[in-house]
C-alpha cells in the first residue's frame, strides 16, 4: 500500500541553495514587492510597533525563511527546526483526527447516491418488518458505520503519513531543493505548519501538509503560512502552485480560493492512502478530493 504522498524525497533542483544565495538582492526584491501586490498583508495586531526587518544577507532555500516580519496577529512564520518536530507532528495529527466525523457525518451531504442508497435500506427494512422502531434505528446504525469505517480509514492513512514524510521532517523537506517546511511560532509555540515540494516535470510547487492549531485558528494564521508557499515559488520561478485536499469544512475552501486558487475539478474516486477498498469500505467510506491551481506565469 503507497503511504503519503507520492515521490516524497524530491530530486528537482529549480534553485539550490547555494544558487538562492547568489540571487542579486534586486531581484530577491522585486520578486518580494510583487508578492506583497499580490498578497496584501494582513492586519497587524494592535499593540507595540513592528521590530524593523532583519539585515539584509543570504537567506536560506526556504525563499523569505528565518525569523521574517510577524505575520497574521503577531504570529512570525520561518522554516522549520529540528527542534519542532514533535511540534510540527502533533499540529499534523490533531488537524487530521477533526477530520474522522467531517467526513462520516458532513460529507455525506455531498454523495447523494450513498444518500439515495441509505434511504432505500430504510425503507426496504420497513418493508420487511413493518417495524417503525426498526427502521428509525437504520440511519443510526448506518452512520455509526460511516463514523466507524471514517475512522479506521484516517487512522491509517495517520499511520502511513507519520512513517513517510512526518516522521522525518528535516529529510524529506528540508534538504531536497525545490521543498521546503515552515512553522508558524506564537509566544514561541508552534502553533501551524505547512509544507512545499516541487514537481520538476511540470515546474510547479505543491502546497502540502497546511494545519493550525485549533486554539488559534481565526487569526489568520492559515493564510499567512499559504502566502508563504506563494512566496517561495515565485522566488524560485515556478510556474504554478497546486494543492489536493479531501477537506469538507467550507472555510478551508474559502481559503484558497482567497488566496487566488481556482478551482479545477473533484474527483468521487479519489484512493486515500490507508484505503483497502473492500466493499463495506466503500459503503461506508467516501472522499471528494478537489484539485486547486494558482498559476503564477505562463509557461
Amino acid at each position: 500500500m503507497h503511504c503519503g504522498p507520492p515521490d516524497m524525497v524530491c530530486e528537482t533542483k529549480i534553485v539550490a541553495t547555494e544558487d538562492h544565495e547568489a540571487l542579486p538582492g534586486a531581484k530577491k526584491d522585486a520578486l518580494l514587492v510583487a508578492a506583497g501586490a499580490m498578497w496584501p498583508p494582513l492586519p497587524a495586531a494592535p499593540g507595540p510597533a513592528a521590530a524593523p526587518p532583519p539585515a539584509a544577507g543570504p537567506q536560506p532555500h526556504g525563499g523569505t525563511g528565518g525569523a521574517g516580519p510577524p505575520e497574521g496577529r503577531g504570529v512570525c512564520i520561518r522554516e522549520f527546526r529540528a527542534a519542532e518536530q514533535e511540534a510540527a507532528r502533533r499540529i499534523f495529527y490533531d488537524g487530521i483526527l477533526e477530520r474522522i466525523p467531517n467526513t462520516a457525518f458532513r460529507g455525506l451531504r455531498q454523495h447523494p447516491r450513498t444518500q439515495l442508497l441509505y434511504a432505500l435500506l430504510a425503507a426496504l427494512c420497513f418493508a420487511v418488518t413493518r417495524s417503525l422502531l426498526l427502521t428509525c434505528l437504520v440511519p443510526a446504525g448506518l452512520l455509526a458505520l460511516r463514523y466507524y469505517y471514517s475512522r479506521k480509514v484516517i487512522l491509517a492513512y495517520l499511520e502511513c503519513a507519520l512513517h513517510t514524510d512526518m516522521a522525518d521532517i528535516e529529510q524529506y523537506y528540508m534538504k531536497p531543493p525545490g521543498s521546503c517546511f515552515w512553522v508558524a511560532v506564537l509566544d514561541g509555540n508552534v502553533v501551524g505548519i505547512v509544507a512545499a515540494r516541487a514537481h520538476e516535470e511540470d515546474n510547479t510547487v505543491e502546497l502540502l501538509r497546511m494545519s493550525v492549531d485549533s486554539r488559534f485558528r481565526g487569526k489568520g494564521i492559515a493564510k499567512a503560512l499559504g502566502r508563504r508557499v506563494l512566496e517561495f515559488a515565485m522566488l524560485h520561478n515556478y510556474s504554478a502552485v497546486v494543492l489536493g485536499t479531501t477537506a469538507v469544512k467550507v472555510a478551508a475552501h474559502k481559503l484558497y480560493e482567497s488566496l487566488g486558487f481556482r478551482h479545477m475539478g473533484a474527483s468521487d474516486h479519489y484512493v486515500l492512502p490507508g484505503m483497502t477498498l473492500s466493499l463495506a469500505e466503500r459503503l461506508f467510506f467516501q472522499v471528494r478530493y478537489h484539485r486547486y491551481r494558482l498559476q503564477l506565469r505562463e509557461e
